[in-house]
């Protein structure tokens, strides 16, 4: 059965989202079809502020297949 699992974060914590996304691969014994991404931008970026600082949301999707429990 393919479920999909959401993963969000911003982009200053990317390593911590890998070894989120990377831990439950490993505990969850999904067979991963497809990861697809997406960052947004800041909510500065058109603001004409100039902070550097300010982080930006990632998105992850996460296409996985299971085997259904046997009923």
């Amino acid at each position: 059965m393919q479920q999909v699992k959401v993963f969000k974060s911003v982009d200053t914590e990317i390593p911590e989202m890998e070894r989120q996304i990377n831990r439950w691969m490993r505990k969850s014994g999904a067979r991963v079809l497809s990861i697809t991404g997406n960052l947004s931008p800041s909510p500065q970026a058109g603001s004409g502020t100039m902070n550097s600082f300010a982080a930006s949301d990632i998105l992850v999707i996460v296409l996985f297949e299971i085997d259904l429990p046997p009923s």
